[in-house]
């Protein structure tokens, strides 16, 4: 029997197996994702706090209180799976419930001032983390081009449609 090759799967996009590389421009693009990602996960390894949890402190931080459904559907999780983090959250004194008195089935989250403290030292402990390392392992020069990286990388983000 004979194999055939695998075909792409998005049709005029170049397929990087059969060609052995990509073209320059994308090449650049996938060096810059893995290297953001790597980043991401470095620095997130030396969290004290579930990713989730630390996200919808932060989303509860910039927004307010806010309902489980629209935490929810900022985190891309299912109404079920936010009201388990929540509910864990309420355990550890970091947030508070309270229901709608107009729609009971309507529950708003609200960020205490523990979890705000707890949030804060989230951040603060990996902005502490890239500050050492950036302080430890870049030139003078690299730094100054590193402070740079967070106007740059808005930029790019902002272009992608």
């Amino acid at each position: 029997m004979t194999r055939r090759a695998p075909q792409s799967t998005n049709p005029g996009r170049p397929d990087a197996s059969s060609e052995g590389k990509l073209p320059a421009d994308l090449a650049h693009a996938e060096a810059l994702r893995t290297a953001v990602g790597t980043f991401v996960r470095q620095v997130r390894s030396r969290d004290t706090m579930p990713l989730g949890q630390a996200a919808v402190l932060g989303h509860l931080a910039r927004a307010g209180n806010l309902p489980i459904t629209a935490l929810a559907e900022l985190e891309g999780v299912r109404h079920q799976s936010m009201a388990r983090t929540v509910a864990l959250l309420v355990e550890q004194g970091l947030v508070a419930t309270s229901v709608d008195e107009r729609d009971r089935r309507r529950v708003s989250v609200g960020l205490l001032g523990e979890g705000a403290r707890r949030l804060g030292e989230e951040r603060w402990q990996r902005a502490n983390a890239i500050a050492t390392a950036t302080a430890t392992a870049l030139t003078a020069e690299e730094r100054a081009l590193a402070e740079r990286i967070p106007e740059i990388l808005g930029k790019i983000g902002g272009s992608i449609a």
